[in-house]
């Protein structure tokens, strides 16, 4: 058993005014309104997707994970409990704050609130960027990806494979380790990397076009020190992406392109290159590894390293004229 996406988070924050600039200005989220410590944003049909209180943090303190139906949340609940976890039934009123009709939470072994739901509320009327956007891809998939530092991810694993359920999609070592996760068809819905901390890495949220990507990309360049990641593209999901700075600490990655993939077929493997083809130049490493990184993505450029971009149907059109590379790869 393991949930259908990533469906929620509930964020916090030392004030909330500060989100909603960012989440408007920059992501392109609608806002709705909650209460005067509390706001909330949607992406697409559903009512709630991300919620930020005002109490004083810098985190993501809740990771809402959707399951199918009740009985769905209920086997999940069974699950945890059968591998010697505790899990807690939420309350109506907590139901309530998280839009859904039921849930139930427990703690992962590094302190973070792991939440499984089912019956997301649905918004009545369309979803209204707040900034001319295409929108954001999330049927099937969810609202995106979670990455967590963890002091060791090969003792963290277990947990999320094992307990949780969770598909492992791959994982490398260099310049740093990570492991990636899968729960549907996206290649990764949930990822840990090594880190001195137990604490949130980054969200990542999926546009429908490239061009609202490098638009965003545009206006978090005219902020200083909006910027965590740059302009690049990783290997593994294949996304083009860029990182920005939140207002409570934690990055949030804004990309286009991800694979998709087959759970029921799908082999885990190393990715000796590493996290990116090529770009993404890490703020928030340390000199010596912003280093090696970039020596990782001279190396697959030196490589020849490539892969097709990931298009959905109709939003392409077939160029003329012979790619040597794609002809020689296609057959493969």
């Amino acid at each position: 058993m393991r949930p259908s996406s990533l469906g929620y988070i509930r964020v916090s924050a030392k004030e909330i005014d500060g989100w909603r600039s960012f989440a408007t200005s920059l992501l392109g989220l609608q806002v709705v309104d909650r209460s005067r410590n509390t706001v909330a944003f949607r992406m697409d049909n559903y009512a709630q997707r991300i919620l930020v209180e005002s109490d004083g943090g810098s985190t993501i303190n809740a990771y809402g994970w959707e399951m199918n139906s009740a009985a769905d949340l209920d086997a999940m609940a069974a699950q945890i409990e059968r591998a010697g976890h505790r899990v807690e039934r939420g309350t109506r009123a907590l139901a309530e704050e998280r839009m859904v009709k039921d849930l139930i939470y427990t703690i992962d072994p590094a302190g973070n609130r792991v939440e499984f739901y089912h019956g997301p509320a649905m918004a009545a009327d369309a979803f209204s960027p707040s900034r001319n956007i295409s929108g954001f891809r999330t049927q099937g998939i969810g609202l995106g990806h979670a990455v967590l530092h963890t002091p060791s991810v090969r003792e963290a694993i277990p947990y999320y494979r094992d307990v949780l359920g969770f598909g492992v999609s791959d994982h490398f070592e260099q310049p740093f380790p990570a492991c990636f996760f899968h729960v549907n068809t996206s290649h990764h819905s949930f990822a840990l990397i090594q880190g001195e901390k137990d604490q949130v890495h980054h969200l990542m949220l999926e546009l429908f076009s490239m061009d609202d990507v490098g638009q965003a990309y545009d206006i978090a360049l005219g902020e200083k020190g909006r910027v965590a990641v740059t302009l690049g593209r990783h290997t593994g999901n294949d996304v083009i992406s860029f990182y920005n700075w939140s207002p409570s600490g934690f990055m949030v990655e804004y990309g286009w392109g991800a694979k998709q993939i087959d759970p029921a077929t799908w082999t885990p493997g190393d990715r000796p290159a590493g996290p990116s083809y090529w770009g993404h130049d890490r703020s928030w490493v340390s000199d010596e590894l912003r280093e090696k990184a970039r020596q990782m993505t001279l190396q697959n450029a030196r490589n020849g390293m490539r892969s097709p971009v990931q298009v959905l149907p109709g939003n392409h059109h077939v160029m003329e004229g012979a790619c040597p590379w794609w002809d020689a790869h296609r057959g493969n």
